[in-house]
Order: structure tokens, then C-alpha cells, then sequence
């Protein structure tokens, strides 16, 4: 019987004191964690490309207003040329991980491109790259206070602009960031 606890579903919140410039004030949306290690998006670090200029690249129709300002997301150091949509409602595209009954991650060319004939999710993000934790790394850095944890609630991430999502997500806890102090470990 294992003991782990699973942190899916919840956000991660860089201490103020995280130096690593990838994860500096950093909201992470944890997307899979189980014994074998984790897996997330940073949702809140808009990268220098929008959404319109990737549908173009991909041959895709830009559906109106819709993606005239939104950005992709820099979800992570890891695989920096993929991409994943992280959306509300699930689909049947080729594929598709639930993370909770609500939401989805998909990481296949098809959910684009049914956004863009407007049968697709209409609350997403897309992010390019990923964070990536191995077996214990989380719960070692966890442990060692590099980030807080909150359960997720959606609509900090679909009804937040992304500079305020880490703001919001500290919300949840009841508490300011600026009431944290920049110390990372243990006294």
C-alpha cells in the first residue's frame, strides 16, 4: 500500500527566494504527480509568440478576436518546441490526459485545429515546454521549502491574465507573496 500523496490538481508557488530563473516567481499547475515523479505547466510566464502567430505557422484558420491577444505560455525548460493545451471540457482528440473530471491536457496538432474551425475547447491555454520532477524530487524540494502548494481552482487560470494568476493562486492561501520572506530552507 503506498503512502504517496498526490499533488495533481494543485499549484505549485516559487518561494520568493527560488533563484533558478525558470521557476522565479513561478505558477506551476501540477498536471501528473504519482510515485514515478511529476509533471506540470507554469501558467503564468507568457513567452514572446501569440497564439495567432502559431495557428499561421500551422496552416490553421485564426479564429477572430479570440487569439488576437492572447500569448503562448513558457510552460517549462523541458521540451521547449512542444506544445500542450491545458483546457476545460474534455474532447476526443488523439491525445488527451484528464487531470481532473474538468480539466485536460493534450498535447496533439488535432485540438488546435478543431479551436479553429470553433468546435474546440473554448477555455485553454497553450503552453511550449513543460516541468518535469523525477521520483522524490518534488516532495525533496517540497520538504525543503522551495514552493508552496495550493489545490488549483480553475478559474485562476482560465479568467486570470497570466501576470495576475500568481497573485491569485497566493490568494487562495489566505496570504500576500510579499508577506513570504526570501529564505529557502529550514531555520
Amino acid at each position: 500500500m503506498s503512502s504517496h500523496v498526490s499533488l495533481r490538481d494543485h499549484y505549485l508557488i516559487a518561494m520568493p527566494g527560488l533563484a533558478d530563473a525558470n521557476f522565479e516567481r513561478a505558477l506551476t499547475y501540477v498536471c501528473q504527480h504519482d510515485e514515478d515523479g511529476a509533471m506540470g505547466l507554469v501558467v503564468n510566464r507568457p513567452g514572446q509568440m501569440h497564439l495567432r502567430d502559431l495557428f499561421k505557422q500551422l496552416d490553421l484558420t485564426v479564429p477572430g478576436e479570440l487569439l488576437d491577444e492572447q500569448v503562448l505560455l513558457q510552460g517549462g525548460p523541458i521540451s521547449p518546441e512542444r506544445g500542450f493545451v491545458l483546457h476545460r471540457g474534455g474532447g476526443d482528440w488523439d491525445a488527451t490526459t484528464p487531470v481532473t473530471a474538468d480539466i485536460h491536457l493534450t498535447h496533439s496538432r488535432d485540438v488546435l485545429a478543431a479551436i479553429s474551425n470553433g468546435r474546440g475547447p473554448t477555455q485553454f491555454l497553450v503552453a511550449l515546454g513543460y516541468a518535469g520532477w523525477s521520483a522524490g524530487q518534488l516532495e525533496q524540494e517540497l520538504a525543503g521549502n522551495v514552493w508552496l502548494n495550493v489545490p488549483a481552482d480553475a478559474d485562476v487560470m482560465f479568467h486570470h491574465p497570466p501576470e495576475a494568476r500568481l497573485d491569485a493562486a497566493v490568494g487562495l492561501l489566505g496570504i500576500q507573496l510579499d508577506q513570504l520572506g526570501g529564505d529557502i530552507g529550514h531555520a
